[in-house]
């Protein structure tokens, strides 16, 4: 397997928009809001920002360092997108035997009768997220792709069904679109 000498991914800082990188914490700041990441743990990897855009790299880079750069530089431009647009998952509550019923309590997003069960099934919503239930919607909204993806990911597994034909009992809340909050 050949190493590269070197390898760089560039990521341009829109109008708007700083970026401060500490060693191997950048910290992004938009009008939406600041997230700051720690790249501590990617050794060999070097983070600068030159002419208005973050640069990326790594020297005598084997197939995994190549790919440490390529994911760090996908981070930032997640943060970036994340600060200036935001992010925005819709789920859909479908019933076809008892009628679900739902809403937000703080941190928690509580899901009652589902199945016709007594006990109320609880998601964690993660700090930074807003989840609002518009009729059978559920709409998961913030900065951090990360935490509105978990979010949503931890609606939908809270709704998962066990032990039971899943052809005929197809209740729960499912992810139906995802993407930039524009």
């Amino acid at each position: 397997m050949a190493k590269d000498v070197h390898v760089e991914r560039r990521v341009k800082i829109p109008e708007g928009v700083t970026v401060s990188i500490d060693g191997m914490r950048v910290r992004v700041e938009g009008p939406q809001g600041s997230l700051e990441r720690d790249f501590s743990h990617a050794r060999g990897i070097l983070i600068r920002e030159e002419d208005g855009e973050v640069v990326v790299e790594g020297y005598f880079a084997n197939s995994r360092k190549r790919a440490l750069v390529g994911t760090i530089a996908s981070h930032i431009e997640n943060m970036i997108v994340g600060v200036t647009k935001g992010y925005r998952y819709k789920l859909k509550v479908i019933y076809s035997h008892f009628p679900i019923n739902i809403k937000v309590d703080g941190d928690r997003f509580i899901i009652s009768n589902f199945l016709g069960e007594k006990a109320s099934r609880i998601a964690k919503i993660l700090p930074g997220v807003s989840v609002t239930v518009k009729g059978q919607d559920v709409i998961v909204e913030g900065i951090d792709i990360e935490a509105v993806g978990q979010t949503a990911a931890n609606i939908e597994m809270a709704t998962k069904i066990k032990d039971k034909d899943r052809r005929k009992f197809m209740d729960g809340i499912y992810i139906y679109e995802k993407g930039v909050a524009e």
